[in-house]
């Protein structure tokens, strides 16, 4: 692929170092029959390792130029190029009429990885696992817990439906341009069973939008638009305590009385 500079406004970084990229493809232990779909494949990093040791693999790229070098390279003939912004990609068009889960793998862009994150979740039962890279802090906030500093909305939605795992570092170094900031390589594998249910998801993702909006009110005054003190303290939950506080399954439980409340 000829030399591509790296557009700011798409947050490219491009991978290249060799290291990096053979952790990564160890990390998927891609089965030949799985179905990938990447988000972000640049110059074709992971995507050309990839696309030796799967069955099936899509790539969604929102740089016209990029995509359409990719579709010059002979080794990424058998690929499908979706030229697209994830952020408003529909992931449910590429699953086949027999369910089989897909694999996510992305470089997510680092100016619009949390909206994306949340993005995904919308779809996190079509896939069998998502492995990112991101900026090292994002993925500190997607394995924090209770009464930590980085404990935040983020770290809640994503426990409501995923196990979270932070693989290794990926130094600067290993990108061109070189970030500001280090790298995280993460696996999110959604849960059998989500703690949150499909319709109860736009309420619940709306309390932890007020609760941590507002996170050093007390949950009373927070969540004053979505439900009273006294419906808080029904759920088990005192209405006094901080968001930060609260573990996931308190914050699905105030979901669960607010519905019951709406319905």
């Amino acid at each position: 692929m000829k030399k591509h500079t790296a557009r700011k406004r798409f947050g490219q970084n491009f991978l290249h170092d060799s290291g990096t990229i053979a952790r990564i493809v160890d990390a998927l232990t891609s089965a030949p029959d799985d179905h990938f779909v990447e988000i972000g494949p640049g110059q074709g990093a992971i995507t050309r390792p990839l696309s030796e040791v799967c069955a099936q693999l899509e790539v969604i790229e929102i740089d016209r130029d990029l995509a359409a070098a990719l579709e010059q390279l002979d080794w990424a003939r058998s690929i499908r190029i979706h030229l697209a912004d994830a952020l408003k990609f529909d992931f449910k068009s590429l699953v086949s009429a027999s369910g089989d889960q897909l694999r996510l793998v992305g470089n997510l862009p680092y100016n619009i990885s949390t909206p994306l994150l949340f993005h995904i979740l919308t779809f996190d039962q079509l896939f069998s696992d998502m492995h990112v890279m991101l900026q090292k802090e994002v993925v500190q906030r997607m394995t924090a817990g209770p009464g930590s500093r980085t404990y935040g909305r983020l770290s809640v939605a994503l426990a409501a439906r995923c196990e979270v795992e932070s693989l290794f570092i990926i130094k600067p170094g290993a990108f061109n341009p070189a970030p500001k900031v280090q790298s995280a390589f993460a696996r999110l594998t959604p849960l059998p069973e989500p703690l949150i249910s499909v319709d109860e998801a736009p309420l619940f993702d709306e309390i932890l939008r007020c609760a941590f909006g507002q996170r050093r009110k007390q949950l009373r005054n927070a969540l004053q638009s979505v439900m009273p003190a006294a419906l808080i303290e029904s759920a088990g939950v005192d209405p006094s305590s901080r968001a930060e506080q609260l573990p996931v399954e308190q914050f699905v439980a105030l979901t669960r009385v607010a519905k019951t409340q709406n319905s």
